[in-house]
């Protein structure tokens, strides 16, 4: 398909005299700049290091001009007329071992570019993987311009809020240094809910006050536990790079223990699970959690993470939660209160009239 895709591109550059020998010699000067980019020695000469940056770059363009319907794509085409093979794609391309830089797709799709009012690479890379993600389009409009190292780095960093893109005004002001928070069972026992938002535009955007944490709706399936692993991956290892999404993981591993938990975030509409099992779902967030290290003092739920606490060791707020809890969890809990407090009311008064009669028991009979 790769040799397919670059064949189909070179047939629309011949009108502008553009063969493979011309991709060839736009990409050779950055050829060491792309080398640096990867972790690992790769041991291809510069020949071969060149021709596979081509092939691979042109297709993933090719892919997205197809399918932000800037060409035309052939109905039978294998990569679209079987669900699975696209539903692949997503996911491989999202893949932290199969980054191409950046700055390479852009140098090609610039050079093969037919029309000079398009759409950008950015854009069209945004609306291929919003087929998985289904963000709304001004979401995606207002995420054009990010400079971006590759394809996972450009969604990841779409989901960073502007505000909240440098970490430091994010960090706790507390003069304690923040700590990982309890799971969702021990936190609504101290009176602590979880709401989702109706107008968040990322799932990252969360926030603690009057306590309620307020989540945004995350779908968790396929190519989101994908995604997330990826970026976790991504974010570790590039110390350059903030630590957004594996401060989210790190948020999550904290609220789900069991599937419980994970019932509870699904009633609260904030967890969708498109993934299995509750339980599974579970085990995924907790092995996602695992081992991971990076400073939460610096993180942006720093502050979320001491505020949760502060409130989580009030002793007044377990008490209240827990009277809360025992008398008005339910309906019929509600109303045994309700009639137990009338019963009080009425024996106080009672009792009030009674003593009342008993120290002037004559301050209204009639004179003689």
């Amino acid at each position: 398909h790769k040799w397919r895709f670059l064949g189909d591109l070179l047939n629309r550059t011949q009108n502008q005299e553009l063969g493979l020998e011309d991709l060839l010699k736009a990409t050779q000067p950055l050829e060491m700049r792309a080398r640096e980019c990867y972790s690992q020695t790769i041991h291809l000469d510069s020949q071969e290091f060149i021709e596979m940056l081509v092939l691979d770059a042109c297709f993933v363009i090719e892919l997205f001009r197809r399918v932000g319907k800037v060409v035309q794509s052939e109905p039978d085409d294998p990569l679209f007329s079987m669900s699975w093979v696209y539903s692949f794609l997503l996911r491989d391309l999202i893949r932290l071992e199969n980054q191409i830089p950046f700055f390479i797709l852009q140098c090609l799709f610039d050079l093969t570019q037919m029309q000079s009012n398009g759409p950008s690479l950015a854009t069209l890379a945004l609306g291929f993987f919003n087929n998985a993600l289904q963000r709304p389009e001004k979401v995606i409009n207002k995420c054009t311009n990010l400079q971006a190292k590759h394809l996972l780095d450009l969604i990841r960093l779409s989901f960073i809020p502007q505000e909240n893109q440098d970490q430091d005004q994010q960090q706790s002001t507390n003069s304690q240094p923040p700590h990982m928070i309890q799971c969702i069972s021990k936190l609504r026992r101290a009176g602590i809910k979880l709401e989702a938002p109706g107008n968040a535009e990322s799932f990252l955007v969360v926030k603690f006050r009057h306590g309620v944490i307020e989540m945004p709706t995350i779908s968790i399936d396929d190519f989101m536990s994908s995604f997330l692993l990826n970026c976790v991956a991504y974010e570790l290892c590039h110390n350059s790079c903030s630590n957004h999404v594996t401060a989210y993981v790190t948020l999550l591993d904290c609220l789900i223990n069991t599937a419980r938990d994970v019932e509870y975030l699904s009633d609260r509409n904030i967890v969708e699970n498109y993934f299995g099992a509750d339980a599974e779902v579970a085990k995924l967030i907790n092995n996602m959690g695992k081992d991971v290290t990076f400073d939460i003092e610096t993180c942006y739920l720093a502050k979320l993470f001491n505020d949760v606490n502060h409130y989580y060791q009030n002793g007044w707020h377990v008490q209240w939660a827990s009277f809360r809890y025992t008398y008005f969890d339910t309906p019929w809990s509600c109303i045994s209160a309700l009639a137990a407090l009338i019963l009080l009311i009425l024996t106080v008064a009672q009792t009030f009239f009674t003593i009342i009669a008993y120290v002037r028991p004559n301050s209204h009979a009639p004179s003689t």
